[in-house]
């Protein structure tokens, strides 16, 4: 089976983007994983399927898998990248399109300096809708590894723990992020997010993401981080988010408004596989 593909990277997260609208597209997680390995495939954090909708209100169909081939809800970056790659490949020629995801739907709009702007939905605070095991306040305890983690749980589409530290380049992601992500009060794991508030505009930030590990940039953690800064009394809108790929942009009003997120997209190359 040879098959068709476009490399793209949003601030350094990247994906391995594959039309579905002009053929039909049905991988096994075997090929899935192929695809995402770095050695023995093309390599990427996630595989992007573009699909046409189900939903009547959508002009595109957005899945998300994970580089262990697991099926995610939503990624920030790769809604950006979404977006690039359904005008450069002539799948559509409006600027703001309305895309079907795993939790709703987003409406990605191409700028004039060529960034792309995400409206992400309202973040989710709901402990049984994160889903986490808590009280659903503004941060709460999580025991990890003999320690008191204060964390902050919310969804913007898929899980989040975001947590304060002093230094981002010496935070422990690597031994923290995938006992976060396992952790037993989130059931469906959880991307694990360690942000560094710089001041009350500009944070670093690190994410450690549920079934890929620590990528360079995530979207929806940078979103997400965000959300819990302003709620937390440390950050105000618009907020510069400096990951380790590159720039974000995160603009949130509070209460039940959307998140937008903007940066850029980036087509790599495109190529073919034999899976």
């Amino acid at each position: 089976m040879f098959l068709k593909f476009t490399k793209m990277h949003g601030t350094g997260n990247d994906f391995v983007v594959i039309d579905g609208v002009r053929q039909h597209i049905s991988l096994s997680p075997e090929q899935l994983r192929l695809l995402a390995d770095r050695h023995f495939g093309v390599g990427c954090d996630q595989i992007l399927l573009v699909e046409k909708p189900r939903h009547k209100e959508a002009d595109f169909r957005y899945r998300i898998f994970n580089a262990d081939g697991g099926e995610v809800e939503q990624c920030g970056n790769g809604a950006r990248c979404f977006v690039r790659f359904v005008h450069e490949r002539g799948l559509t020629s409006k600027r703001e399109i309305v895309v079907e995801t795993g939790s709703g739907l987003i409406s990605p709009r191409l700028e004039d300096d060529g960034r792309v702007t995400v409206n992400m939905g309202a973040p989710v605070f709901d402990p049984e809708r994160i889903p986490f095991a808590g009280l659903g306040a503004v941060s709460e305890p999580l025991e990890v590894a003999g320690e008191t983690l204060e964390i902050s749980a919310l969804s913007m589409g898929n899980p989040h723990a975001v947590q304060v530290v002093n230094d981002v380049e010496y935070a422990p992601v690597e031994k923290l992020g995938p006992l976060i992500e396992q952790h037993p009060r989130f059931p469906r794991r959880v991307n694990a997010g360690f942000m560094q508030v710089k001041d009350r505009s500009h944070i670093r930030l690190r994410v450690y993401e549920r079934g890929t590990g620590e990528t360079l940039s995530c979207g929806t953690g940078a979103c997400a981080a965000v959300v819990a800064g302003i709620r937390r009394g440390l950050l105000d809108s618009p907020v510069s988010v400096a990951t380790r790929g590159g720039l974000l942009t995160i603009a949130w009003n509070g209460e039940d408004s959307p998140v937008l997120m903007t940066g850029p997209a980036i087509t790599v190359f495109e190529g073919e596989i034999n899976l």
